[in-house]
C-alpha cells in the first residue's frame, strides 16, 4: 500500500447487501460517531423532513426533483437507503419524463417504512 493510503482513514461504505431494517443502524451511529442523543435528533429531524418534503412533492411540482434530490441526501445520511434509493428514481423518472406518478408511490412507501422504524427507536 502506498505511503499515502496507509495515513488515511478509511470510512465504510453503505451495505451492498440489503439488510432487514429500513435504517442501517451501524451506517447512523458512524454518522453520529455513537452518540446515542445526536441519533435521536437526526431521526426526529430526518422524520419532520421527510413527512414536509413529501407533502410539497405531492403533486409533482416543477421543484419535486430538487425535493427528491434533498430528501435522497438526508436519508443516506441516517441510513435509509430504501428512501434514499426511491427517491433517486423519482429523480429519474422527472428527468426522463417517464411515470413519476410510479416513483412517488414507492417513495410514499420508503418514506412510510423508515418513519416506522424510527417511531419504534423514539418511543419512550
Amino acid at each position: 500500500m502506498t505511503p499515502e493510503l496507509q495515513r488515511m482513514d478509511w470510512m465504510p461504505s453503505p451495505p451492498l447487501a440489503p439488510i432487514d431494517s429500513p435504517l442501517d443502524l451501524d451506517h447512523l451511529s458512524r454518522m453520529t460517531l455513537g452518540n446515542a442523543d445526536l441519533e435521536q435528533e437526526v431521526l426526529a429531524m430526518f422524520a419532520e423532513q421527510a413527512v414536509r418534503l413529501m407533502a410539497a412533492m405531492a403533486a409533482l411540482p416543477a421543484e419535486a426533483g430538487a425535493l427528491a434530490h434533498k430528501l435522497k441526501g438526508s436519508a443516506r445520511g441516517i441510513g435509509a437507503f430504501a428512501v434514499a434509493d426511491a427517491a433517486e428514481s423519482l429523480e429519474t423518472a422527472i428527468r426522463a419524463g417517464q411515470n413519476q406518478r410510479h416513483a412517488l408511490a414507492a417513495l410514499k412507501e420508503a418514506v412510510t417504512e423508515a418513519r416506522a422504524a424510527i417511531e419504534a427507536i423514539l418511543k419512550p
